[in-house]
């Protein structure tokens, strides 16, 4: 009877604590003194001293200055408007006379303009020639044509620019096809969902997915690789009922220096340890898999497996009451994951190598200490702290892989940020329809996700891709797609953000 009082009032105070406390997972306590500063609290304690010396005099504090409006505006292009005195009106006011020299121009104000999207039609035309001696020769006209781009969508309206827009309303803005569709009726044109949908479908499985193809190459050489998985619908799955739930799989470079930020989104009809298997089944040489505790993982056999602590101390976070006091066993186990994390930031900055002899020197005793401690706790059995620590414990070996090399991160916080932008644009569409969008919408994620990690424009990078790839590839569907990967150097001058523009797309973090 006492467990089952203590289950119902850790119950309790979780659902009150998910209801009323914050749902960040940022340190709520301050941390060792390794780190300059002690827990909150026991704070006062650590740093008391009676004979410290009062100060003389305290420095005055600044505030961080407030970007100004030229430093908001200093990447736009600017318009000079010119307000001048009319010719038949230059004269003084207090002599009268006529004879003014201009001194200079003089700044009034500055202030933002937009323009707001505008429609029009673009007719392409060419020029045609016959060769006269040619013609005089057979007594037939030979014509020659100059060669004409392929049409991004064929037999259809759609430029580049214009499918570059409707991927980028929905996969960077979610905006659904039928808000598009209002959009676009605001712009005159009438344009059903279907035909953007359309265009989405065919643009990614014609241009983009040879792409995609091409960074899925370079990605299975990394040797960090992160992985995870993230629910999504599909209504007309074959077998399955619309309610079924399906998998998006996400794979991403880690932080090495060779190959450059890769993200490949993979729609699969289940969560099995299968897909993944498949999907990296081809890398022969020895690699690290950064994932979290999910056990499909382990059907992946050709990896070193690791381990991911956020997951961890997410777990210990979860088990802790609100308020939590200075002995709680959650509290404790969470403080020891924070401590791996505030060392990690103070290695951020390090080479590979520099780092992993920092964590050998730093982390390694936390580990330890923490694998220790735990095996004095004697949780509740079916306990949220009790989960934490069988956690913990059945990951024990995956989350050691990180001081075996300083390129391996120790949380799956990269590729989660790549999920991010597609759970919050799956609030608003809600679903797939079909195999073929869900599909589509993997490859147009990929490329959104890997152009932004690479620091550009996404929209602007859709629009290059448009003009360039169906030509290319139209003429050779195996063409060499290297110089329009996103690092390359003619999408890093044409496509980049502009400076200081990437934080503010949000949603792909």
């Amino acid at each position: 009877m006492q467990k089952q009082i203590d289950q119902l009032t850790e119950l309790i105070l979780k659902m009150n604590k998910d209801k009323f406390g914050a749902s960040s997972e940022k340190a709520k306590y301050v941390l060792a003194e390794e780190f300059g500063q002690e827990s909150l609290f026991n704070e006062a304690e650590a740093y008391a001293d009676e004979n410290a010396p009062e100060p003389v005099m305290v420095e005055k504090h600044t505030r961080k200055a407030k970007r100004t409006k030229e430093e908001l505006a200093k990447d736009l292009p600017v318009n000079e408007v010119i307000i001048d005195i009319p010719e038949d009106e230059r004269i003084c006011d207090v002599c009268k006379s006529d004879d003014l020299h201009k001194i200079g121009k003089e700044l009034v104000r500055r202030e933002l303009e937009i323009i707001p999207a505008q429609a029009f039609v673009t007719e392409t035309y060419r020029i045609n020639y016959s060769c006269k001696p040619c013609d005089a020769k057979t007594g037939e006209t030979h014509i020659i044509k100059p060669e004409v781009p392929v049409a991004v969508v064929k037999r259809g309206l759609a430029s580049p620019s214009s499918a570059a827009h409707v991927m980028y309303q929905k996969y960077v803005n979610a905006m659904p096809l039928y808000r598009q569709e209002k959009d676009w009726k605001n712009f005159g044109v009438i344009i059903s969902r279907a035909t953007l949908a359309n265009w989405i479908i065919y643009t990614s499985t014609h241009w983009l997915v040879s792409l995609w193809k091409a960074f899925k190459v370079l990605l299975l050489k990394s040797p960090v690789i992160l992985a995870d998985e993230t629910v999504t619908q599909v209504l007309k799955e074959p077998g399955k009922t619309p309610q079924s739930d399906s998998r998006m799989w996400v794979y991403c470079t880690g932080n090495v220096a060779r190959p450059p930020p890769i993200v490949l989104f993979e729609y699969q009809p289940t969560r099995s340890g299968k897909h993944p298997k498949e999907f990296l089944g081809d890398i022969e040489n020895p690699y690290y898999l950064l994932t979290d505790g999910y056990k499909g993982y382990n059907a992946v056999t050709n990896a070193i497996h690791a381990g991911c602590w956020a997951h961890t101390r997410r777990k210990f976070e979860e088990a802790m009451p609100k308020n939590a006091p200075e002995d709680n066993k959650a509290r404790i186990g969470f403080e020891y994951c924070q401590k791996l994390f505030m060392l990690e930031r103070k290695f951020e900055n390090l080479k590979p190598e520099e780092r992993l002899e920092k964590r050998i020197e730093k982390s390694k005793p936390v580990y330890d200490e923490f694998y220790e401690w735990l095996g004095t706790v004697d949780p509740l059995a079916g306990s949220s702290l009790a989960k934490a620590v069988t956690y913990a414990v059945n990951q024990k070996e995956h989350l050691s892989t990180f001081l075996l090399d300083g390129c391996i991160e120790i949380s799956t916080n990269r590729v989660e940020n790549h999920i991010r932008p597609f759970t919050t644009g799956r609030k608003n569409w809600l679903f797939a329809d079909t195999v073929n969008g869900a599909m589509a919408s993997a490859v147009a994620y990929s490329i959104i996700s890997t152009a932004v990690a690479n620091g550009l424009n996404p929209y602007e990078y859709l629009k290059y891709l448009f003009t360039h790839l169906p030509t290319v590839l139209t003429k050779d569907i195996e063409a060499d797609l290297s110089q329009y990967f996103p690092w390359g150097d003619d999408a890093q001058e044409k496509c980049k953000f502009a400076q200081g523009a990437k934080g503010q797309l949000s949603l792909l973090g």
